[in-house]
């Protein structure tokens, strides 16, 4: 055979091969360069592994790779990336009781413990108001000394009657209106306003039986001068109020025996009992016994040094009986009697 037969020969074939590429599949197992996975039957091991087996790699230490991520089911609800976790800082180390508390605990209140019960001289509310000489006015008029034997031993004050003979004092200054006189602006010896008979004491059974200090009060008539004028007349009288609040702002009057003028103190009063109202003003001593409480606001008389302790065991704190419907009682019955 020439060599321009097998030259046809062989364009022939080449020809058919073109033309025909399945019937000239290889039958044998394709090689690693053009195999592909998909070429490969069910039952033939994948090519893949045969290649990772049969063929080395040009470095023989394996490079570091991730491992591959695990399948997520279709229906599994989606994990949230991992964060890093602080240390706890201060705040949020406050927050965390209250975060996961849902019902606070229960804490048993303290047991109180109880009080001792305030004494007269432990129950001061207000410091002690400023005593000074009672300057000449027409309030300080009104005040005068109560005098037996030549002598002042106790203090009263004009109140306004329909008579305008009248003067209130303590019930425990005197039992007997023989003897006593009143000098309504007594200062230093003089007696500018004159001399006042008394010829009546007027005070309640309840202190009459029982000396009760919550009716340690008393009215005092007195007779009209030579002319014929009442004490009211002359100087004027403080109306008498009734059932007024015990913690209140007075001006307490008075006279001390050691004196020959009237001292007088402002200050505010509280409530000693239900029946006695209390003041702190110092040096009220002696010879004050029966002095006023003067409604700072008003003028009104609510009460005159007495009652508790018979108005006070110390020069510092001063004691009157609350003016109740017993002394308006009182009143009424002898200014009308």
């Amino acid at each position: 055979m020439t060599t321009a037969h097998r030259l046809a020969i062989v364009t022939v074939i080449a020809a058919l091969v073109a033309v025909s590429p399945a019937t000239a599949r290889p039958t044998a197992p394709a090689s690693a360069e053009t195999a592909g996975p998909t070429a490969v039957p069910a039952a033939v091991p994948p090519v893949a592994e045969s290649v990772v087996a049969t063929v080395p790699t040009a470095d023989p230490t394996p490079s570091v790779t991730a491992p591959p991520a695990a399948p997520v089911p279709v229906d599994a609800p989606a994990e949230p990336a991992p964060t890093a976790v602080a240390s706890p800082s201060a705040t949020a180390s406050a927050a965390a009781p209250s975060a996961t508390r849902k019902t606070p605990t229960a804490t048993p209140p303290p047991v109180p413990t109880p009080l001792p019960a305030p004494s007269p001289s432990a129950s001061r509310s207000s410091g002690p108001g400023t005593t000074a000489t009672a300057p000449a006015s027409t309030e300080s008029a009104r005040v005068g000394a109560l005098f037996s034997d030549g002598q002042h031993f106790c203090t009263a004050s004009v109140v306004a009657s329909p008579s305008g003979t009248f003067v209130l004092t303590a019930a425990h200054c005197l039992s007997t209106a023989s003897g006593v006189t009143f000098v309504p602006g007594y200062r230093n010896g003089t007696r500018p306003y004159g001399t006042w008979q008394v010829t009546a004491v007027h005070t309640t059974e309840g202190w009459q039986q029982d000396q009760d200090p919550d009716e340690d009060y008393a009215l005092l008539e007195i007779a009209p001068d030579t002319t014929g004028r009442t004490v009211q007349a002359v100087v004027g009288g403080n109306p008498i109020a009734y059932n007024t609040s015990l913690t209140t702002t007075a001006r307490l009057y008075g006279y001390p025996s050691r004196s020959d003028a009237p001292i007088v103190c402002t200050n505010a009063t509280t409530a000693q009992s239900a029946h006695q109202r209390r003041i702190a003003c110092p040096d009220f001593p002696g010879g004050t016994s029966g002095g006023p409480f003067l409604e700072a606001a008003t003028g009104r008389v609510i009460g005159v040094i007495g009652g508790f302790e018979e108005g006070g065991a110390t020069e510092d704190i001063s004691y009157g009986a609350h003016f109740d419907d017993t002394l308006a009682a009182l009143f009424t019955d002898v200014t009308t009697g």
